[in-house]
């Protein structure tokens, strides 16, 4: 003779009803928690990304405008000095810089800023001639006066 426990089916009211339901209850807030947090550090990291590469535009346009005005300004002056004038001049020069022009009273740089190019003139009261690489370093640059025009050309260092 087999005995049997009998237990009463009591549906809802059972225990171990009331044990799987918790469980699973448990379980599934679990994982809204951890999409939630997810979602929020995804959003976060995204943000950032955004914001650091505007933030690396923005120096290397500043890093440029530097560059550009420190060199018109030593231009202007030993044009203003006189004839047998000449001066050499260290300046930074950032990565993305596609080129620089150097025509008459301006100098153009052309700037790869998101993907996109950056092209702009820094005007000055002198006449210059000259070239200067476009690579990302240090530019070891030697200006020289002449009666009617500023002559630029990069010395290797």
């Amino acid at each position: 003779m087999v005995k049997r426990h009998k237990e009463k089916n009591q549906g809802f009211l059972c225990p171990s009803f009331f044990s799987k339901t918790r469980k699973g209850q448990v379980g599934i807030e679990y994982m809204v928690v951890v999409g939630f947090v997810s979602f929020a550090i995804i959003a976060v990291i995204s943000l950032a990304f955004v914001y650091s590469g505007e933030i690396k535009d923005s120096i290397r346009l500043n890093q440029v405008e530097s560059f550009a005005g420190q060199l018109v300004n030593s231009a202007e002056a030993v044009f203003f000095a006189g004839e047998p004038s000449k001066s050499t001049i260290k300046l930074y020069l950032p990565d993305g810089v596609e080129s620089i022009e150097i025509n008459s009273n301006s100098v153009f740089i052309t700037t790869r800023v998101s993907g996109a190019l950056n092209k702009r003139a820094f005007d000055s009261k002198v006449p210059m001639q000259g070239s200067i690489s476009s690579g990302e370093g240090l530019k070891k640059l030697s200006i020289e006066a002449f009666s009617d025009y500023v002559s630029i050309t990069q010395v290797a260092s």
